[in-house]
């Protein structure tokens, strides 16, 4: 991450946004099975190098390509199947924005107004004025060391697996203001674990209430039947971190987005939210992030629901291609994943 980020003003969001282009008039809806299509040779072989790795790179188990629409690609491997669950690590943070947006267009969030957050209300409190928006472009400047080293000086690994770990909401919105809110970017679970305690409050009667919005809301109108949440002792779903799905549902997830919110003839997400996701927040030329979901640096439109170990879904609109894939991989060795899907996209 870089050393000092810097949080694109607000004035310049509607210039740096790329929009959606215009979605195809007839289009073919997973909400049952899939409709199937062929990739090309070429394009196989090169989605075939993504399971090509020696062990200490790490291993693919999964690996999706839609395209127009279609299931075009789908392989398994070391003991994955259609029907295996896997981990979304921070990809479930892109779902949450999802639930947020779903929340702020039923006129139950809004996006800039201070969030009511207990812990902040004293009237001397500074993080009192952090809005939901500041939340989702990680620029709360609220401190939070995203480190994953055992050992080392770590917020989100006593979050996730520590004393944190019973109420993960509370834990991060403990955290001191280090930075004026919207100056500052800075990747943080802790933040999107705070904004899943605020949908609690909102929708109620806790991972009961959660689940039913949930389904009622987003994962039954687009035939996701898999997705399952986990939630603290505080009844908060870890939104940051722990979602479980087999990879058609998280392709179904990236496809409601690149159809921007749409499913069939029903709007999932409000209008101009999938818009705001790709609204840039930060870029420094090698990552780039918008609102809860990270983009490719530059001007290619590219957005993606990224998880540790590897986990993506990587959305191009201007080639009408969803790429979900699953695995483990060595910290050294993302990159190079990285490179060879968008390789792949770009051949599509």
């Amino acid at each position: 991450m870089s050393t000092s980020p810097r949080v694109v003003a607000p004035e310049s969001l509607a210039k740096d946004r790329i929009p959606l282009p215009s979605q195809p008039e007839e289009v073919p809806w997973p909400t049952g099975t899939w409709p199937r299509g062929e990739l090309d040779a070429r394009s196989t072989h090169l989605a075939d190098s993504l399971f090509d790795l020696e062990p200490e790179q790490g291993f693919t188990y999964a690996l999706l390509v839609v395209k127009n629409g279609q299931l075009v690609y789908e392989r398994y491997e070391h003991g994955s199947t259609a029907l295996y669950l896997q981990y979304s690590w921070s990809m479930a943070k892109s779902v949450t924005q999802a639930l947020a947006g779903i929340l702020a267009g039923q006129g139950r969030l809004s996006l800039y107004e201070p969030v009511a957050v207990p812990e902040w209300q004293a009237e001397d409190d500074p993080r009192r004025a952090i809005t939901l928006d500041q939340l989702l472009r990680m620029s709360s400047g609220l401190e939070f060391n995203e480190d994953y080293v055992d050992g080392g000086i770590s917020d989100v690994i006593p979050m996730l697996m520590g004393d944190g770990r019973h109420d993960t909401g509370g834990f991060a919105a403990a955290r001191p203001l280090i930075h004026p809110p919207g100056e500052h970017w800075s990747y943080s679970s802790g933040t999107t674990n705070i904004v899943c305690r605020l949908l609690r409050d909102v929708v109620g009667n806790g991972p009961t209430g959660m689940n039913a919005f949930m389904e009622q809301h987003l994962f039954g109108p687009t035939g996701m039947r898999t997705p399952t949440p986990r939630y603290d002792s505080a009844g908060t779903f870890i939104g940051s971190s722990f979602l479980f799905a087999i990879p058609q549902d998280f392709a179904r997830f990236g496809l409601l987005y690149l159809r921007d919110g749409w499913w069939e003839d029903r709007r999932i997400l409000p209008e101009g939210w999938v818009d705001y996701a790709r609204s840039p927040t930060y870029d420094d030329g090698v990552e780039a992030y918008g609102a809860h979901w990270w983009l490719r640096p530059g001007d290619s439109g590219w957005f993606m629901a990224s998880g540790y170990d590897g986990q993506r879904i990587l959305v191009a609109p201007d080639r009408d291609v969803v790429v979900v894939r699953c695995g483990r991989t060595a910290v050294d060795f993302v990159e190079p994943i990285w490179d060879r899907l968008f390789e792949l996209v770009e051949r599509l």
